[in-house]
């Protein structure tokens, strides 16, 4: 299914590539996928709901005809609407269909207006979907001067969007659907990629670490306050028992990524009342302030090095008034973590990547970090390989953090050798996930990959945290063997002489021209005295 999906999403993407930046074309592929999934799960339910064997209703045409069916007749068209409502939070008429409409694109017959007129009264009608179809603007001039251009681009999209079972796709159909544009054209869809896109294998591992020790909770929360698409905080329930009743709380500054974040949590079946999501800045206002306000995990993977404002008044501020200083203006790792870590609750778990700076940078970085550590709040560093995220090849490091700790020790794990080497983006495999997690788990040394610190180590390193000061992965040259090396080049150059005698011998045997022989008997002079 995956190689289905994204073969489709690439030649759908062919009919908008030359029309506009790729960063732009993505919100149409992916919000026209969340639209066919939208579509699709609703004549799913009506087969269910009308008790009819899914075998005879097999395409989705044949369930358009069963749901219009149903709904011309008035006795059972209401209570029909008010079931779908209760039990997908939606209806969409049989006319805006995404199927009906990808039908009449095959036909000639499609109407922009439409599709537009769907995803408006969808938007207005559910207060869920408000705003989430913003992106898809049906009548940019890029995607054709005029609107009958503009219908031709359009009708080739969902032709070819048409055919993707969005339903029975394993795993995060947002997610992977946008990691794979990403990663095809990354030259341009990627230029901030990172900021807002968490790759699978390192949002799995995060997943793993803040659940360990909380997976039977009946009732867990998860918080992201830079959620970007919501695939960090998602990955979370597959390591949970109870994974149906995770609340999931979460931020996002930028109103495209946000849509993207709620179409994730939709797409994955999570209800309007486990979403507690806001579109506004991080760092400017505390949010949640209302209950809920602590968690069980947080996740977190910010901007890197962000600007912020670091106004003097935030020295006031309940999320930061404990560390003396404030992150710098050009800064904002340590706004973002201490952020995070307010929000954390005294039996919870937090892991954030950030660049490996904040783990030696000094200034208020240094005073900040000091705070940490002698709260014995940082209770695991680990660095990770370079070119893991998309738009940035850098190093990151993944700072876990936990409260009311009885001890000041910190875990340094060094993974940074170890991970599989791609084309454009290095990878992560399962072995290596699963030896950063039973390290993490363990909490003991390993030689050239992990050393647990004491507190009075740290110190003396002056609350320096780089990696390499406390995991040395130095390896050491084998000893030459002279002997060995001595016995090969007499080899050699006896094996040089014998080619050599037997290149002279052959020469000696050639005929040559009158003319050729001073020449010749020079060279064999010349070949003679070097031998």
């Amino acid at each position: 299914m995956g190689a289905d999906l994204n073969q489709r999403l690439f030649s759908a993407a062919d009919n908008l590539r030359s029309k506009m930046d790729a960063s732009e074309y993505k919100n149409y592929l992916l919000g026209l996928i969340f639209y066919k999934y939208l579509s699709d799960k609703l004549l799913q339910q009506v087969v269910e709901l009308a008790d009819e064997p899914i075998n005879e209703y097999d395409t989705p045409d044949k369930q358009v005809v069963l749901y219009e069916e149903l709904l011309s007749d008035e006795d059972t068209k209401a209570d029909l609407i008010a079931t779908l409502v209760d039990t997908l939070g939606y209806d969409i008429e049989p006319k805006y269909l995404f199927n009906v409409l990808a039908n009449q694109a095959k036909q000639n017959l499609f109407q922009l207006n439409e599709l537009n007129n769907a995803f408006n009264q969808l938007s207005s009608k559910y207060e869920l979907f408000s705003g989430l179809f913003d992106d898809v603007d049906l009548h940019s001039k890029k995607l054709g001067s005029d609107d009958q251009q503009r219908n031709v681009t359009i009708t080739e999209v969902l032709k070819k969007l048409n055919d993707v079972n969005v339903l029975v796709h394993k795993g995060d159909v947002i997610g992977d659907a946008y990691e794979f544009l990403i990663s095809q054209f990354a030259s341009d869809a990627g230029k901030k990629a990172g900021e807002f896109y968490t790759p699978h294998m390192v949002s799995d591992m995060m997943a793993q670490i803040v659940t360990i020790g909380q997976e039977d909770k009946k009732l867990f929360s998860v918080f992201d306050p830079t959620m970007g698409s919501g695939s960090l905080m998602l990955n979370v329930r597959n390591y949970l028992t109870y994974p149906e009743s995770v609340k999931y709380h979460g931020q996002e500054m930028n109103t495209t990524t946000f849509n993207l974040a709620k179409m994730n949590l939709i797409l994955h079946g999570v209800d309007a009342e486990a979403m507690n999501l806001r579109n506004g800045d991080t760092l400017n206002k505390d949010w949640p302030t209302d209950e809920p306000y602590m968690f069980d995990s947080v996740v977190m993977n910010p901007p890197y090095s962000a600007k912020w404002s670091a106004d003097a008044t935030f020295l006031d501020d309940s999320r930061f008034n404990r560390y003396g200083k404030l992150a710098p203006k050009s800064k904002a790792d340590f706004a973002f973590l201490l952020h995070g870590y307010y929000h954390l609750k005294d039996t919870g778990t937090m892991a954030i990547v950030l660049p490996h700076g904040v783990l030696f940078r000094g200034a208020a970085e240094g005073v900040i970090r000091k705070k940490l550590l002698e709260d014995g709040s940082i209770y695991a560093v680990i660095g990770m390989p370079a070119n893991l995220f998309f738009g940035t090849s850098i190093p990151t490091t993944v700072i876990i953090l936990k409260k009311n700790r009885t001890s000041r020790d910190v875990l340094f794990i060094d993974a940074s050798n170890e991970f599989v080497k791609g084309k454009n983006q290095n990878q992560l495999s399962d072995d290596n996930i699963k030896k950063i997690v039973s390290t993490y788990k363990e909490r003991k040394d390993i030689d050239k990959y992990a050393h647990l610190a004491s507190f009075d180590e740290i110190k003396k390193n002056d609350y320096n945290l780089n990696i390499p000061r406390y995991v040395d992965t130095f390896e050491e040259e084998p000893p030459v063997d002279m002997v060995a090396v001595g016995k090969e080049t007499k080899e050699l150059r006896q094996k040089k002489r014998e080619l050599e005698e037997s290149l002279f011998a052959t020469i000696s045997t050639l005929q040559v021209r009158p003319e050729d022989e001073a020449w010749l008997q020079s060279a064999l002079e010349v070949f003679d005295h070097e031998k």
